[in-house]
């Protein structure tokens, strides 16, 4: 891939972020997809579709952390064939090649790419999604908590790796508590034009 953003044909480039809610990897990667010329592809964004076909509605700001989606979290819970259904979706587009997948189970899933862990506190999250859905500090945290546990739950089942928790599969983990959304980009950027772009896929 030129720096222009144009991508060459020789070399797939697979890029997969990863973090909990409140990190801001949804943003970031598309922000690297658009300025590397790369597809986006969320795991997030496929389950709402399927959320959708069961009747919810999550075209709402912060949707994942509003009782709705909360209630869909549970039902994937009890039916893993919504993550294995998605999870299969985004396999395919990494096999595809040159795309940026936005994803917390396709780090131990993909056997190839450069997979990116932003890190940040629970204080830290909270604050970012109480600002972002307008309610206190501490309402968003219970929600992250109930959210998390879930989540967790649902990995751990299906895939046997703790969330959050294990690391293993990263090539780089990035501190994001005391840097601002710019910052994180521009040291992504850096990462994709020193190591990734330079280099084949891991």
């Amino acid at each position: 891939m030129s720096r222009n953003g144009k991508t060459t044909t020789e070399k797939k480039i697979v890029v997969c972020i990863s973090g909990m809610a409140g990190t801001g990897k949804s943003t970031l990667a598309k922000k690297l997809a658009q300025k590397y010329g790369l597809r986006y592809y969320s795991g997030g964004d496929a389950l709402k579709e399927l959320a959708k076909d069961e009747g919810y509605n999550p075209s709402t700001r912060g949707w994942w952390e509003s009782p709705e989606g909360l209630s869909f979290l549970k039902k994937r819970e009890s039916n893993p064939q919504f993550d294995k259904t998605v999870d299969e979706k985004l396999l395919q587009y990494a096999q595809q090649g040159n795309v940026i997948l936005d994803s917390w189970a396709m780090p131990w899933l993909l056997k190839t790419g450069f997979k990116i862990w932003l890190a940040a506190s629970e204080e830290k999250r909270a604050w970012r999604i109480a600002k972002r859905d307008r309610i206190s500090v501490e309402e968003a945290r219970q929600v992250l908590r109930e959210k998390e546990a879930t989540t967790k739950a649902i990995y751990e089942k299906l895939y046997g790796f703790r969330l959050g928790e294990d690391f293993e599969p990263f090539h780089l983990i990035l501190d994001t508590d005391n840097l601002d959304a710019s910052e994180v980009f521009q040291v992504l950027c850096m990462v994709m034009d020193n190591i990734i772009l330079k280099t084949e896929n891991p």
